[in-house]
């Protein structure tokens, strides 16, 4: 709301918040094109915190990963990771395009706590503890302590020159999703809702539309309404495709009488 009576603290503003590896700037850079005058705050949240924080008003709207806990919020899938698992880069994997999770068989599998991937059953063998982080994790990793399954964007985020990573076939997925309290969004939700899914500045979405009117048609004039003849010619057409009228009654007097040539007729003696 602005106006005379608006205070500052009423200015409108929209905060986003981001689970670590999803990158938010491209999103933000069309925002703060198009509406300039609003600004937005990123909030940085783990994934486990992300949507407590969306349930509590934290924030207008989140990245999250799921599966998450949905009461009270909505969520739009955006799009799915592929999943790898990192290793020393001169680990045995480092040597082969993508692997299964057969093939970690005799490896240990760090299950870092804030993993979000669903696993029905973990690869490998499992650590004597599990990290407290994938920070933590990626640590080990390079130590020689054992190898990290996770998606693609946080093996990105946490990369380091001696570690690799390489695709898993069979392993669950990561799926990235836009999340914000259920019910009707607001009309900055919308518009965040908007950007993300590819709409142009002009899209009406969301937007009352005038509906259109209907044209009017002109009403067609009747042939020769509101007009007089014109002096010496007649309202219709003949029949036989002249004009009747003085045209016809001229042809007629022509072969009705014959006068002879310069002057007036003859009398008979």
């Amino acid at each position: 709301m602005t106006g005379p009576e608006a205070s500052p603290s009423a200015s409108p503003s929209f905060r986003l918040a981001y689970v670590p590896g999803v990158t938010p700037s491209k999103w933000v850079r069309i925002w703060n094109e198009r509406l300039p005058g609003i600004p937005l705050t990123l909030l940085q949240v783990s994934a486990a915190e992300a949507p407590d924080m969306l349930r509590g008003s934290g924030a207008d709207a989140g990245f999250v990963r799921l599966p998450i806990d949905r009461t009270g919020l909505a969520a739009i899938p955006l799009y799915t990771e592929t999943t790898v698992v990192v290793v020393p880069k001169d680990h045995i994997v480092a040597a082969v395009e993508e692997v299964s999770t057969g093939d970690l068989a005799d490896e240990i599998v760090l299950h870092p706590l804030d993993d979000t991937l669903e696993w029905e059953s973990l690869p490998g063998r499992p650590a004597l503890e599990r990290p407290a982080t994938t920070a933590d994790a990626i640590e080990l990793v390079a130590a020689g302590i054992g190898v990290l399954v996770v998606p693609q964007s946080l093996a990105r985020l946490h990369h380091r020159k001696d570690l690799t990573y390489r695709t898993v076939t069979d392993a669950p997925e990561s799926r990235v999703a836009l999340s914000f309290p259920d019910g009707e969004p607001t009309d900055l939700v919308e518009e965040f809702i908007g950007i993300v899914r590819g709409r142009t500045v002009n899209s009406t979405r969301g937007r009352a539309q005038t509906p259109p009117q209907p044209k009017q048609r002109k009403r067609p004039e009747a042939a020769g309404a509101g007009r007089k003849p014109t002096a010496g010619t007649s309202g219709g057409k003949n029949p036989r495709g002249g004009s009747g009228g003085a045209k016809g009654g001229a042809k007629g007097g022509a072969k009705g009488g014959k006068s002879s040539k310069g002057g007036k007729p003859r009398r008979r003696p």
